[in-house]
């Protein structure tokens, strides 16, 4: 049987296989820690599964309007405009199955063939691969982690491209955890204008910061007085630790999100009802639990810099927010391990597997070579002994 191009046209999540070859170990037998998490290990707050038993309880079990639930919408717009300081309306709102399907149905409803779209490195490792299944083609801008990974102005100016469509922005950043600053994001914004380019912003880790409190793209649009056309995506997922409940959503010009939901509803139709009804006590119900898990996060991210820095030949710059650290290896590449030689971070990741039982996320896959992600969504008990093991190893690399 011959399958569509496209399907060899897109790399697969290296992320969830190298998850799934942890769980496969564990399940062996072995002892494995794993950082490759990219989910909060607390559970959802108890109100919001509260809420999906009662939703249950009184019949919410069918299937929805196909954009979401009304009453979902509204409690967006209510919450958009209690944190994010933004009117917008349930018609510009699209509920999807995850802010991943959000992201993927952006750049179907945006992009095509002949199209090119932004993305700065290192990247989320889906960004490229939404882009190729749209038919458009990616173009990868690096950034430096000297430099906070915020891109360089001249790189973007420098496009003069008119096939250039979109430009896609995501800070916090996974895998970086950097933040970028809000100068930063209003000059992307200005070139995005002055070029006429649609602006995805991934907001998915707005509410995982620890050092200062971020203002999202759209934001420093509308205090700036830009016309950027911008389409926000934000997940219920990580804030809420409802990674398994799949809920995640859009918002924008109503042009494009009622593309988008056309596009969603010959796909998917509506996102679950119960996850929806229990998204709605999210965003509406008390707040003190996600705040609990951001002090949390924070003490566990100063213990891990601190630890990874401490190791032989390896930085760390300090993320500004999500739930992950970056540190580059690139001492370590090309250098052996029994014998065998360290080609890229995809080869130290191996190791650290195979030898040490601990998961990580190799940096060349999100366009980084030699950086390697950790999750700190774990305790600091297992970060301790996870960066044991780690030092473990790298002293054997010769």
């Amino acid at each position: 049987m011959k399958l569509a191009d496209r399907v060899n046209k897109i790399k697969p999540s290296f992320t969830l296989e190298m998850t799934s070859r942890a769980a496969e170990l564990k399940y062996a037998g072995h002892d494995v820690i794993s950082f490759s998490a990219g989910q909060p290990d607390f559970n959802t707050p108890d109100n919001i599964i509260s809420a999906a038993k009662s939703a249950m309880d009184n019949g919410l079990t069918k299937y929805t309007a196909g954009s979401g639930m009304i009453e979902l919408r509204d409690a967006v717009c209510q919450k958009v405009k209690r944190e994010n300081k933004i009117d917008i309306l349930p018609e510009q709102v699209l509920v999807s199955n995850g802010e991943k399907q959000s992201l993927y149905l952006a750049c179907q409803a945006l992009f095509q063939e002949g199209d090119e779209v932004i993305i700065f490195s290192p990247y989320w490792v889906s960004f490229p691969e939404f882009v190729t299944l749209s038919g458009a083609k990616p173009i990868l801008i690096n950034t430096e982690s000297k430099n906070n990974f915020e891109p360089n102005l001249e790189d973007i100016q420098k496009i003069d491209n008119e096939n250039v469509k979109g430009i896609i922005i995501n800070s916090p950043s996974n895998p970086t955890g950097a933040v970028w600053s809000e100068e930063k994001i209003l000059e992307v914004l200005k070139i995005s204008e002055e070029k006429n380019w649609i602006v995805i912003s991934d907001e998915c880790y707005e509410r995982l910061v620890f050092d200062e409190q971020i203002t999202i793209s759209q934001k420093i649009a509308n205090n700036n007085n830009l016309k950027t056309e911008i389409i926000t995506c934000m997940s219920m997922s990580k804030t809420y630790a409802m990674t398994g409940w799949r809920i995640g959503y859009a918002f924008g010009n109503i042009d494009i999100i009622k593309a988008m939901s056309k596009i969603q509803g010959q796909a998917t139709s509506c996102a679950n009802s119960i996850g929806q009804a229990a998204s709605i006590e999210a965003l509406v119900g008390d707040q003190s639990t996600v705040d609990k898990m951001i002090e949390v996060f924070k003490e566990r991210r100063d213990y891990m810099i601190q630890l990874l820095n401490n190791l032989p030949e390896v930085d760390c710059r300090i993320p500004g927010g999500a739930f992950y650290a970056f540190p580059n290896f690139n001492f370590y590449i090309g250098k052996t391990y029994k014998n065998k030689t360290i080609n890229d971070s995809f080869d130290l990741c191996e190791i650290f597997l195979n030898e040490a039982y601990v998961a990580t996320i190799p940096g060349d896959g999100f366009g980084a070579p030699g950086y390697v992600r950790f999750s700190y969504a774990v305790d600091k008990k297992t970060i301790k002994n996870g960066i044991d093991r780690i030092e473990k190893i790298i002293f054997e690399i010769k």
